[in-house]
């Protein structure tokens, strides 16, 4: 009876044994596909968290995570404790094939996940900086609002972005009314140009003239504008401007027309070298600050004279920049041609005789500075034949009327023969003309609103060329230039 007694015993607690290692087996292989499967945990109300991957996908595999199974640890609940508990050996070896063929079954019912397809990034276009940007670009030269209200001065700029759809606007910084005293230097006007022209998103042509006189060279006539004593100095006039409004100063000109007396009045003379070092040396300034600037040499005066001591014919004077070393030291050579009372498309020893004409100096003197052509083309063939590519900027270019003004300043008498019609379509033909021929960078016509700030006076010369006629009323100029620029921004982008 004992004996009968200890056999029940311990096949009622091999039953029991087996029956808690079949269970504990069965567990493992649900909970293995559960969690194989499930987005989800059972950890109360977490269930939105996502099964974190174990080590072996860390490295972003997800076809390896997909067959990899982490078991959870199972406690038994005390209804599953067995009475005796197999050897340690036998237990593990039962739990290691409990492991094993949840795994297994797990890899063989797993459908491989393919690895997410990335949708690339759009690529950024790259912002060009103003002297990388070689198109060809045309802009205005815009007299400030004189009474210092930033409306107006948006007013102004915002007729040239959004209405006129041009894309650089030049301002001409004059050096002796900036710092009269040295070091004290009077930042109005900039201060109000700069901040509306990136209002609108205007690049900003400064060019700097006019030294003071503290600048000068000792015992130099001083009642006509010249060249500062040491060219550093105004070099680093250039620099504090730059200083003062980083990034927001696109292309420099140095100077302006050094080629005629009233511009370049120095004890040396209308010296091309003496030019030439004061470029070198505000060129690697401007450089030093900012080397996305474009830098213009002075456009010169196409004035037909040469006598050297009051003006040098314009392309003797280039001439002799260049053999000073002028295109080492610019990414844009400078140019002005303020027309006379001939078109754009004429060179001048092929323009038709006008019996009409008032004034007869390209009728009956043929000479290149009477022509736009004639003029822009000798100074790009000068450049080529001297070995460079450098491109044109012309700082100032347009065609003078005074048909609606009742008068006329002295020495514009050619501005008599042109009409209202003629200077409208004289300007955009120039543009056009001036892209199609391929080595203009920038162009900008002279000029939008001096006009109405000198109040339309007759004798001033600034007046013929601008775009508002009296009453402020805007000349058909105006409209032709629009026409033109927005069929070019929609041809070109």
């Amino acid at each position: 009876m004992t004996t009968r007694t200890t056999v029940r015993k311990q096949i009622r607690g091999f039953v029991i044994i087996w029956t808690a290692i079949t269970f504990i087996m069965g567990l493992s292989t649900f909970l293995a596909i559960f969690f194989n499967y499930s987005p989800v945990t059972l950890l109360g109300d977490d269930s939105d968290r996502p099964i974190p991957l174990d080590a072996s996908s860390s490295n972003g595999d997800s076809q390896n995570a997909a067959a990899v199974v982490v078991l959870p640890s199972i406690s038994p609940q005390p209804s599953q404790t067995p009475t005796e508990i197999p050897p340690t050996a036998t237990r593990d070896i039962l739990m290691e094939q409990a492991t094993a063929d949840a795994i297994a079954l797990s890899a063989a019912t797993a459908v491989p996940t393919e690895p997410p397809t990335a949708t690339p990034l759009p690529t950024a276009t790259p912002t060009l900086l103003p002297v990388e940007d070689e198109r060809y670009q045309t802009g205005i030269q815009v007299q400030y609002t004189l009474d210092f209200n930033p409306d107006n001065q948006d007013g102004w700029y915002r007729s040239v972005s959004e209405d006129l759809g041009l894309r650089w606007v030049k301002q001409q910084v004059r050096w002796e009314l900036m710092e009269p005293v040295p070091g004290q230097i009077d930042w109005s006007v900039l201060d109000l140009v700069v901040p509306s022209a990136e209002k609108f998103g205007i690049k900003l042509m400064l060019s700097v003239v006019t030294a003071p006189d503290w600048t000068r060279e000792p015992g130099v006539f001083i009642e006509r504008h010249g060249p500062p004593a040491d060219p550093k100095v105004f070099a680093d006039f250039v620099g504090k401007i730059l200083e003062r409004y980083p990034g927001s100063i696109h292309a420099v000109e140095v100077w302006n027309e050094q080629n005629i007396d009233r511009e370049w009045t120095s004890i040396y003379g209308l010296s091309a070298r003496n030019y030439v070092t004061m470029l070198q040396t505000t060129y690697e300034t401007i450089k030093a600050i900012d080397p996305g600037i474009i830098v213009i040499s002075g456009a010169l005066s196409p004035t037909g004279l040469n006598d050297g001591i009051g003006a040098y014919d314009d392309f003797v004077y280039m001439d002799q920049m260049i053999a000073a070393g002028m295109l080492n030291y610019t990414d844009c050579v400078g140019a002005h041609h303020n027309g006379y009372n001939i078109s754009p498309d004429f060179r001048y020893n092929e323009v038709p005789n006008d019996p009409s004409a008032i004034f007869r100096g390209p009728f009956d003197n043929p000479h290149h500075s009477w022509s736009f052509r004639s003029t822009l083309e000798g100074y790009a063939n000068r450049i080529r034949a001297a070995g460079f590519d450098t491109k044109l900027c012309v700082t100032e270019f347009g065609w003078p009327v005074t048909e609606d003004l009742g008068g006329y300043p002295a020495g514009f008498e050619f501005a008599r023969d042109n009409t209202l019609e003629e200077q409208a379509l004289w300007i955009p033909k120039a543009m056009g003309n001036m892209e199609e021929w391929g080595f203009v960078w920038l162009a900008f016509i002279w000029n939008f609103n001096y006009a109405p700030q000198a109040g339309w006076a007759t004798n001033n010369d600034n007046v013929p060329y601008s775009l508002i006629g009296p009453e402020f009323t805007f000349r058909p100029a105006y409209d032709s230039i629009r026409e033109w620029q927005r069929e070019y921004l929609e041809r070109t982008g």
